[in-house]
């Protein structure tokens, strides 16, 4: 088969978020329509907290895989998580996200707490990156294509939605949005062009619909804790 042509491959992997992003799960429904209980939002703090940690791991993982130009641009993405002595990360900004929620750091710290379906869907998704070529761990990563309109979002209904919590502890997603737009550049210039063949564009279709799966699977399981099976 003929390679897809970039605008024809990044279709394809745009509509893989179009049909399968963790925005249409209805967990993420309910927490925009002002729906989850205080219970329900602090389990989805507690859990996804054990994503964010593994972030930096995974990125690791690609960054030791990666051609030296690239590796000095992925490197970007471990700090942006984990932070430097001088400016604070995506982790401890969570931390913050979690203690407006009513979460201790050492609550969050604590990972025997994590869903076992939390903890197999992240721990799998650490082992493909692992495990798989550069190009398909990248590219389960471009779920972030999808990312800024769902972030924006968030932060517009969880004020609207849920007063209670202390809108400081949503700085985690406003610095998301502006950091996003120079990783997802990087993320589909690396994708569209070094997936030169049909079966290598296919196989890192493939691996974006795996990493929705992720993410629905996460969410699955925080709902399921909480009895709101739908």
């Amino acid at each position: 088969m003929r390679p897809w042509s970039s605008e024809e491959f990044e279709a394809e992997l745009r509509a893989v978020g179009e049909a399968r992003y963790h925005h249409l799960h209805p967990f993420n429904e309910r927490m925009h329509a002002g729906d989850l209980t205080e219970e329900e939002f602090r389990g989805w703090v507690r859990n996804r907290f054990y994503y964010q940690i593994n972030l930096p791991v995974k990125d690791a993982f690609i960054l030791t895989k990666l051609p030296g130009a690239e590796r000095r641009k992925w490197i970007k993405r471990i700090t942006d998580h984990d932070g430097t002595p001088e400016v604070e990360g995506g982790i401890e900004r969570w931390v913050r996200l979690g203690e407006a929620v009513g979460l201790t750091r050492d609550e969050l710290y604590d990972t025997r707490t994590v869903l076992p379906g939390v903890r197999f869907a992240v721990d799998a998704y650490v082992d493909f990156c692992r495990h798989k070529p550069w190009l398909e761990a990248v590219a389960s990563a471009m779920t972030e294509l999808f990312a800024p309109d769902l972030l924006s979002r968030r932060i517009v209904d969880v004020q609207k939605h849920y007063p209670w919590l202390d809108e400081r502890g949503l700085e985690y997603f406003r610095t998301r949005l502006t950091q996003q737009p120079a990783d997802i550049a990087h993320l589909l210039g690396l994708v569209l062009d070094n997936a030169r063949t049909r079966e290598q564009q296919e196989a890192c279709v493939r691996a974006l619909e795996f990493k929705c799966d992720v993410l629905w699977t996460l969410l699955d399981a925080v709902q399921l804790a909480h009895g709101k099976v739908e």
